[in-house]
């Protein structure tokens, strides 16, 4: 039976530690996690350990790593392909935690959840904290293949803003996706043809995901006159993308493709923008 994308607080509590291994993959923040964490998780860097990250020109800001890189990353940590994996981070809505998740998916692992409502929702709900780091149990490099989960290119993406019947959805805030402001990346704008659906629309009023059947009424409009495999998904830099995608699959919908240069890729390549 396949596990649901996202695992509740409370299941977390009543889960034994011999049955899953947890991560906090929670973006820059490594002295929280040194000072304080979920008991038993490990540390995932987002810049140094899911990303590869060289000229933004070429794949943004936070382009995959290579398979070695990823392969010899996960024996490190004793992952095998039964080995049931638990991510969570500290921005509630999982950003980092998505892309690790998306990762292991796209890799054909298929025992990974997310946190529901992240690090603050696992401490309310009272599971423990230690500043205590564990001790993994390295085994052989992970055997990777290639990335199974569907991927879009920019010059696939230049062409989706020409044709009928393919969707651009940017996952960005509003703003960002008008114009009228770039904390990040050297130009504001979005890419022609995209859709604004923020992925923060993913999410209650507590930072916890929607329920599959809210999310599948809203993704099941969203898409309806599109073929999955002409849907582009996008943000900044190819990962608050996966939180989108999380959610569709949580959903129970087919993934769209995950554009992983984003913005950061496409603005910096002077493709056809819309500036605001």
């Amino acid at each position: 039976m396949k596990l649901p994308s996202i695992i509740q607080p409370e299941q977390l509590l009543t889960s034994g530690k011999k049955d899953f291994l947890l991560f906090d993959v929670s973006a820059g923040s490594k002295p929280r996690y040194d000072e304080q964490h979920l008991k038993d998780a490990f540390y995932l860097d987002l810049n140094t350990d899911l990303a590869d990250i060289k000229d933004f020109a070429i794949g943004g800001r936070h382009p995959l790593p290579t398979f070695e890189h990823f392969a010899q990353l996960l024996g490190k940590y004793g992952l095998t392909k039964d080995t049931h994996v638990i991510v969570y981070d500290d921005k509630n809505g999982s950003n980092a935690a998505a892309r690790f998740w998306w990762m292991l998916k796209s890799i054909g692992h298929e025992k990974v959840q997310v946190l529901n409502g992240g690090y603050t929702a696992a401490i309310k709900a009272g599971f423990p904290v230690t500043a205590e780091v564990p001790l993994a149990n390295p085994v052989s490099p992970y055997q990777i293949s290639a990335w199974q989960l569907p991927l879009a290119e920019i010059e696939e993406v230049e062409a989706a803003t020409q044709l009928e019947h393919h969707a651009i959805i940017d996952v960005r805030d509003a703003n960002r996706f008008a114009g009228l402001t770039e904390p990040i990346d050297l130009i504001a704008g979005h890419i022609p043809n995209a859709t604004n659906i923020p992925f923060t629309e993913n999410l209650d009023a507590h930072g916890a995901f929607l329920s599959p059947e809210i999310l599948k009424e809203k993704y099941s409009k969203a898409l309806a006159d599109y073929n999955i495999e002409n849907v582009i998904i996008h943000c900044g830099s190819g990962v608050t993308a996966c939180h989108t995608l999380l959610a569709i699959d949580y959903a129970g919908l087919p993934i769209p493709k995950l554009y992983v240069g984003s913005w950061s890729e496409w603005s910096r390549n002077h493709k056809k923008m819309i500036l605001t």
